[in-house]
């Protein structure tokens, strides 16, 4: 499972850092990948209110966003750590917030809904510097449509007051321990899934459709993911279109080989979709193959059939328990 941490405070290790620092280091030794981006570090320009997500489904504006998209699709829990300035969030993390109207536009506007969106969760990190009752209601209601609009439940928020100086948090009796406790409650029952890698040549059909499905209709009990041998350029645009035509969104996303998409993280179980040979890169792992045609570069008739058919493997292989 990847845990992704959105740092939005522009204090470089500071009392922000510290505390998400201390969730995704246990979550870490848990046996969580992790990753934490420092949003104030990233060039992400303000929403310009253009339209173009509404009408495309993609933000028009080139910067450092086009980064985060995939990693907010691909994570399994995404933490939002932030200072409260007047009562709200940075303004570097309002900034993305705001920007994450793209992935909005693509469920509400567009019908689509991204394989993770059942199963993903958001959690609050916050540090006040004042004791306020309400010091952070305004980032909480903020967070949780934040979330909503990338595809994850809020899970809730861990919130300190009169947290001010460097290193403040540091000093707090229990701040770092909550934090830790908290990453090991919203961590474990993923790290219960047994692991699954769809493999094909090129990754850029068959095993794409495959993961997809298995993350979107048992992503509580499956991680899945794919990988090629000799991974494509780019996904099969016929294939993009034949799951919108289920609901199903494969943007963001791009073919990796089995070595990327494996990195950290040992598959329980290696699936072929396909021709291709992938025992011999995983000798000591249960393998499976699935005997069907190869769909990139075919015709849209041929991509629905195949899509269908790996539907229904994937259907089978979730009511065989795995």
């Amino acid at each position: 499972m990847l845990v992704l941490g959105l740092q939005g405070s522009p204090r470089k290790k500071g009392n922000t850092h510290i505390l998400l620092s201390a969730f995704l280091e246990e979550a870490e030794a848990l046996g969580a990948q992790t990753r934490q981006v420092r949003v104030p570090g990233k060039e992400i320009s303000p929403c310009r209110e253009c339209g173009a997500c509404e009408r495309k489904g993609y933000c028009a504006i080139q910067d450092d966003m086009q980064e985060i998209y995939p990693l907010l699709w691909e994570a399994d829990l995404i933490v939002l750590a932030t200072p409260i300035f007047f009562y709200g969030p940075t303004a570097q993390i309002k900034a993305l917030i705001d920007r994450s109207q793209a992935l909005w536009a693509r469920k509400y506007s567009l019908g689509l809904s991204d394989p993770g969106r059942k199963w993903r969760k958001g959690f609050l990190l916050a540090v006040g510097a004042t004791k306020g009752k309400n010091l952070f209601d305004g980032t909480a209601l903020t967070a949780k449509y934040f979330f909503d609009a990338v595809g994850a439940d809020f899970a809730g928020t861990l919130g300190f007051r009169q947290v001010e100086g460097p290193g403040d948090i540091r000093n707090h009796a229990t701040a770092l321990d909550q934090a830790g406790e908290k990453a090991r409650l919203l961590v474990e029952p993923y790290l219960k899934r047994k692991k699954i890698l769809f493999a094909s040549t090129h990754d850029a059909c068959n095993s794409r459709m495959a993961a997809a499905f298995a993350r979107f209709h048992a992503g509580d009990r499956v991680e899945a993911w794919s990988g090629g041998s000799e991974p494509a350029r780019e996904i099969d645009p016929v294939m993009v279109e034949a799951m919108a035509e289920k609901g199903i969104d494969m943007a963001y996303q791009g073919p990796k080989s089995w070595e990327d998409a494996s990195r950290n993280r040992n598959p329980d179980l290696l699936i072929a979709v396909g021709d291709c040979d992938i025992k011999s890169s995983f000798p000591d792992v249960p393998a499976q193959k699935w005997d069907v045609e190869d769909a990139r570069g075919k015709p849209a008739a041929v991509m629905r059939r195949v899509r269908d058919q790996i539907e229904e493997r994937v259907a089978a292989l979730i009511e065989e328990g795995v």
